[in-house]
C-alpha cells in the first residue's frame, strides 16, 4: 500500500504530467521525403468561443475524411489524424490552436520512390479542405520537402513567383530552404526545402516546417496591424494638436475663468478623454502583443543557424526588414497615447482644483454672512429681553398700582402713590427674575430633549 501522505496530489500529478506532455512527438513516427505540406493559419476574433469551434472544425474535417480513430489523437489544443489510401499515399491533417490563432498542417506523403511533387493542390485521393469563418486568414503557405539534392537556380527561378529568390542553409549543412515570399496565384508563399537523402529524419522535417510555419505566421500577425497603426497615428497626431491648444487657452485664462467657463472646460475634456481612453483600450488590446510576437520570430531565425546559400539572399534578410522597428514603433504609439491620457487627466484635475478653490471662497463668504446674521440677532435678542424687562416691569406696576389703590379706598393704605412709587423698582427685579427663569426653563427643556431623542434612535 502506497503511503499517500508523501504522495504527490492527484490535481498536482496531472499538472505536471500536462506540463511535460509532448503529444507531437509520436506524429514524427508518420512523416517521411519527399513530402508536400499545406498550412493555414486563421487568428480569431474571440478566441474563447472560437478555440472550441476550431477544434469541432478539425473533427468535422477528419470525419470527412474517413480517417480511422485508431489513427487520430486528439488533446485540446492540439490533435492530428492520419490517413493511408491503397495506393500507398498518406496523408497527415495536423490542428493546433493558440491563444490568438489556429492553424493547420496538412502532409501529403506520395508512396515511396515518387519524386515528381510540384506546388499547387494536394494531390491525395478525393482530398477537399472545407471552408473556415471561424476567423481572418493569416497567411498561406505551400511547402515542398526534397531528399534530392538542391536544383540549379534556373530551375528554382521557374518555380517561384516574384523578383527575388531567397535562400539559406539551416540547422545543418545539408537543409537548404528556398522561397520568394511572394504568393502564388492561390495566395500561397511557396517555400521549397532540400534535406539531404541522409538527413531526413521524421523530427528533422517536423522542425524545419516548424520553424517555417512559425516564422510566417507571427511575421503576418505583426504586419496585419499596420493598418490600425497608421490610423491611429493620425488619430492620436489630432489628439496632441488639439490637448496643447486646450492647455494653452486654459493655462492662460484659469485665473480669472469663472464657474461656467470652467464648466464647460471640464465637459470638452472630459469627452476627449473618454474618446482617448477607447482608443487606448481597443489599441492595448490588438498591439499589446506585437512584442512577444517579435521576439519569437527573431528567436526562431537564431534557432536555423542560417548560414548564406550561393546566388540567394538570405531569408533573414527579408523577413527582418519587413519586421525591424515595427513592434517598437507599436509601443511607442501605446506610450503615445497613455502620455496624452495622462494629460487630460492632469488638466481635468487642475480644472476640479480650480472649482473646488471657487467653491470653498463662496462657503467662505456665506459663513461669514451668516456670522454677521447671527451678530444681528444676538444684539436684536438682547434689546428685545430689555424692553421686555421694561414692559413686564410696566404692566407689573400698573396691575400693582389699582391694588394700591383698591387698599387705599378701604382705608387699609394711607397714600396709594407713593406705594406705586416704591414698587417700581421692585417689579423690575421680578421682570428681571421673570426673564431669567423663562430662559433657564426653555434651556434645560431644549437640552434635555435632545438626549432623549438620541437614546430613542438605537432602539428604532
Amino acid at each position: 500500500m502506497v503511503d499517500q501522505s508523501h504522495g504527490v496530489p492527484s490535481g498536482t500529478d496531472a499538472l505536471l504530467r500536462k506540463l511535460h506532455e509532448q503529444p507531437q512527438v509520436p506524429l514524427t513516427h508518420w512523416l517521411r521525403a519527399p513530402a508536400h505540406v499545406h498550412y493555414k493559419a486563421f487568428r480569431m476574433a474571440d478566441p474563447p468561443v472560437q478555440r472550441p469551434a476550431s477544434r469541432q472544425e478539425f473533427q468535422s474535417l477528419l470525419g470527412m475524411l474517413k480517417v480511422s480513430q485508431k489513427n487520430v489523437l486528439l488533446r485540446e489544443a492540439f490533435g492530428y489524424g492520419v490517413k493511408e489510401d491503397a495506393t500507398g499515399d498518406r496523408l497527415i491533417v495536423i490542428w493546433q490552436a493558440h491563444t490568438e490563432y489556429y492553424n493547420y498542417q496538412i502532409w501529403h506523403l506520395p508512396p515511396p520512390g515518387s519524386h515528381d511533387l510540384e506546388f499547387g493542390p494536394l494531390t491525395f485521393p478525393d482530398y477537399q479542405f472545407p471552408h473556415t469563418a471561424l476567423g481572418t486568414e493569416v497567411c498561406r503557405l505551400d511547402i515542398i520537402l526534397s531528399a534530392e539534392a538542391l536544383s540549379s537556380r534556373e530551375e528554382m527561378r521557374s518555380r517561384f513567383p516574384g523578383p527575388v529568390l531567397y535562400g539559406s542553409r539551416v540547422l545543418n549543412e545539408h537543409t537548404t530552404v528556398i522561397t520568394s515570399f511572394t504568393p502564388d496565384a492561390q495566395g500561397r508563399e511557396r517555400y521549397w526545402v532540400t534535406t539531404g537523402l541522409s538527413r531526413s529524419t521524421p523530427s528533422h522535417l517536423k522542425d524545419v516546417v516548424d520553424a517555417i510555419v512559425r516564422i510566417e505566421t507571427y511575421y503576418h500577425l505583426l504586419l496585419m496591424q499596420k493598418p490600425l497603426f497608421s490610423a491611429a497615428i493620425d488619430q492620436v497626431y489630432k489628439f496632441e494638436q488639439v490637448h496643447l491648444q486646450q492647455r494653452e487657452i486654459i493655462t492662460g485664462h484659469i485665473g480669472h475663468a469663472d464657474s461656467q467657463t470652467l464648466q464647460r472646460w471640464m465637459n470638452s475634456l472630459t469627452q476627449d478623454l473618454l474618446k482617448t481612453n477607447r482608443m487606448a483600450g481597443k489599441l492595448h488590446f490588438e498591439l499589446s502583443s506585437s512584442t512577444p510576437y517579435d521576439k519569437i520570430v527573431h528567436a526562431t531565425l537564431a534557432s536555423l543557424a542560417e548560414k548564406p546559400l550561393e546566388s540567394y539572399r538570405p531569408l533573414s534578410d527579408y523577413v527582418l526588414s519587413g519586421i525591424t522597428g515595427v513592434a517598437e514603433g507599436y509601443q511607442q504609439l501605446l506610450k503615445r497615447i497613455d502620455t496624452l491620457r495622462n494629460g487630460f487627466e492632469g488638466i481635468i484635475a487642475i480644472i476640479r482644483t480650480r472649482v473646488d478653490l471657487i467653491v470653498e471662497a463662496q462657503n467662505l463668504a456665506l459663513l461669514q454672512s451668516v456670522d454677521k446674521t447671527t451678530k444681528s440677532q444676538v444684539i436684536l435678542q438682547h434689546t428685545v429681553e430689555g424692553l421686555s424687562v421694561i414692559v413686564i416691569a410696566y404692566y407689573l406696576a400698573g396691575l400693582a398700582g389699582y391694588v394700591f389703590k383698591g387698599l387705599s379706598e378701604v382705608g387699609w393704605l394711607q397714600n396709594a402713590n407713593i406705594a406705586s412709587a416704591i414698587f417700581v423698582p421692585i417689579a423690575i427685579g421680578l421682570a428681571f427674575a421673570i426673564t431669567i427663569l423663562s430662559k433657564k426653563f426653555l434651556h434645560n427643556r431644549l437640552t434635555g430633549e435632545q438626549p432623549a431623542a438620541k437614546a430613542d434612535k438605537p432602539g428604532e
